[in-house]
């Protein structure tokens, strides 16, 4: 990510800050690595140390029931029940050591706390709802079809502008970064990628909160919830600047990218981690080749497992699904398009699918809540 700040800060880090009210102010390193990852510095008016109570509230690691799948599966995802509040809302449906994937659909985001996950970077795809999400950095607006990545340890809070909102989010353990195909050494977007950095939105309106009191931030770390209370707001911030912050990226931006013959999922890349990548499928023209067959090949994902969520339009390979559906292909076995989807798709000039692929290169289980939403005998539905 690129250089970015807001507020005020000093000519030099690591110096005096002088608060115009006396004192001087609280300089914090947010960075990740053991310095020598992403880091920003930021300026509080007051330490960001100052606990007067820390409590454990309970483990909320997803409870899994089936740990090793080789069936493909469906779930439908918007058949998800809304809850109050935005924590409570959130059910892991697909985990394993690299990532947690899930759904939520919150009402809401109480004020009665902030979040803060600190055992893992965080993607949230808008797909119903907007809002801002509010950070110690800033605020960032969002609208349906937006990507959030918030960095690990980011305490955030969100304003929600209705109550039916839907989420798909991404737990992972690794940074969430663009493509490195699509970089130079400098860490610029090359002229071939599918956008650039001017599609990539940055927080803004930094409000300074000088507040005392009892500030309830929910801390995840290793599966397990904790409740500290902080005596000073955590958005007590005058300036900041450096690489690790959140950012917004809308995949009506993502500029698709076409060929004669039918493109490999690759094209469609978004976003990698260490153990996974996701893509952004998006209404683009079809093949121009005279005998092209717009629909994919079947193919084997050997070494890695894709998971698809429906977004919106007719997703021309798949027969009977709905919005907000998600399809599991697990790694080992083909898979392809549905009975009729090749001969449908000859002659086609253009597609208006919207869809996010994620595809883990290890082995996901399959949790609890996850078989609450699960379509019966999806792995039959190839059968004519």
């Amino acid at each position: 990510m690129r250089y970015h700040t807001l507020g005020n800060i000093p000519p030099k880090r690591h110096t005096v800050f002088e608060n115009p009210n006396g004192g001087i102010y609280q300089e914090e390193l947010f960075g990740t690595a053991g310095f020598v990852g992403s880091s920003s510095l930021i300026y509080h008016l007051y330490p960001p140390t100052v606990v007067s109570e820390i409590k454990m509230i309970g483990d909320v690691a997803p409870k899994i029931a089936i740990a090793k799948n080789m069936k493909a599966l469906s779930f439908k995802g918007f058949s998800l029940p809304p809850e109050d509040d935005y924590l409570d809302s959130r059910k892991v449906l697909f985990a394993n050591n690299d990532l947690h994937i899930g759904l939520a659909a919150p009402m809401s985001f109480s004020k009665d706390y902030f979040y803060r996950n600190s055992d893992a970077n965080e993607m949230l795809f808008i797909h119903v709802g907007s809002g801002k999400l509010r950070t110690m950095y800033g605020n960032l607006d969002f609208k349906y079809g937006d990507y959030l990545i918030i960095p690990k340890g980011t305490t955030y809070q969100i304003d929600f502008d209705t109550e039916n909102n839907r989420i798909l989010f991404i737990e992972s353990f690794s940074e969430i970064t663009t493509p490195k195909r699509y970089r130079n050494n400098y860490g610029q977007l090359l002229e071939h990628s599918p956008f650039c950095e001017r599609d990539i939105r940055l927080p803004k309106d930094l409000k300074t909160h000088d507040e005392k009191g009892e500030f309830k931030v929910l801390s995840k770390k290793q599966g397990v919830m904790w409740e500290y209370t902080h005596k000073n707001h955590p958005f007590d911030v005058v300036g900041w600047d450096g690489f690790n912050y959140p950012f917004a990226f809308s995949i009506h931006d993502f500029e698709p990218i076409t060929g004669r013959i039918h493109q490999p999922p690759p094209i469609h890349q978004t976003w990698e981690a260490a153990g996974f990548v996701v893509c952004s499928f998006v209404p683009r023209l079809y093949d121009y080749h005279p005998k092209a067959i717009p629909a994919p090949y079947h193919h084997s994902n050997i070494d890695s497992e894709e998971i698809l969520y429906y977004v919106d339009g007719d997703f021309m390979s798949r027969n009977n699904i709905e919005i907000g559906q998600i399809t599991l292909h697990p790694g080992g076995i083909p898979h392809g398009p549905h009975p009729g989807a090749i001969e449908r798709s000859v002659g086609k000039e253009k597609t208006e699918e919207l869809a996010v692929m994620i595809d883990p290169f290890n082995p996901i289980s399959i949790t609890e809540e996850a078989l609450k939403l699960q379509v019966d005998d999806y792995y039959k539905s190839w059968i004519i």
